[in-house]
């Protein structure tokens, strides 16, 4: 499992900043970038989790908030494992049962952002390098990408300290449009 530091000297070994003495890039640039790549990669390829809360009695409605990482509602069942019909809206999951529950606990399986910090990541093992080729490699995204919503937006710190104009790329896909196209994708009839 990755770390933080371990993403960071990825992207260090890519930019050719390993002197700590006289680095070009501080820790947190490195880090806002890693960040928006794990954004972006979390808003392609979210991972699936679950969790299972209380009710509040009287009540339909549950925070989203109370779900770390959510980023969409995928099911909620009973502990019996009965589906319970709902919808998201403003932050807020309301369940569509007849009457509001009775502070029962309910199994909530949803789409979740990544984590990355000094202790782990959930980024599978696979995607790890991607996390440091999105912006030192290839300069983000090129063009639109299916999955990732486009762009990283913004330049990247080698081209701002640089004055470079082009991309650092040797030609074709890099980064999350690489990664896109290595993820299969579904008819629109399927989601």
């Amino acid at each position: 499992m990755t770390t933080l530091a371990g993403v960071r000297t990825l992207v260090r070994t890519d930019l050719r900043d390993l002197d700590a003495s006289d680095a070009r890039w501080s820790d947190a640039e490195l880090d806002r970038h890693v960040a928006r790549a794990l954004a972006e990669l979390s808003r392609a390829l979210p991972r699936e989790a679950a969790a299972t809360l209380a009710t509040t009695d009287g009540s339909r409605e549950v925070a989203a908030s109370a779900l770390p990482g959510f980023l969409a509602l995928e099911a909620v069942e009973t502990p019996a494992g009965a589906s319970l019909p709902f919808r998201v809206w403003a932050g807020t999951i309301t369940l569509g049962t007849p009457a509001p529950p009775r502070g029962e606990r309910a199994r909530f399986r949803y789409l979740a952002a990544h984590t990355l910090d000094a202790a782990g990541s959930t980024v599978p093992a696979e995607l790890e390098g991607a996390l440091a080729t999105q912006e030192s490699a290839g300069g983000g995204s090129q063009g639109s990408s299916r999955n990732s919503g486009g762009s990283s937006g913004g330049a990247r710190a080698g081209n701002r300290r640089r004055g470079a104009s082009g991309n650092g790329t040797s030609g074709g896909r890099t980064g999350w449009g690489m990664l896109a196209d290595a993820v299969p994708q579904l008819p629109d009839s399927t989601l």
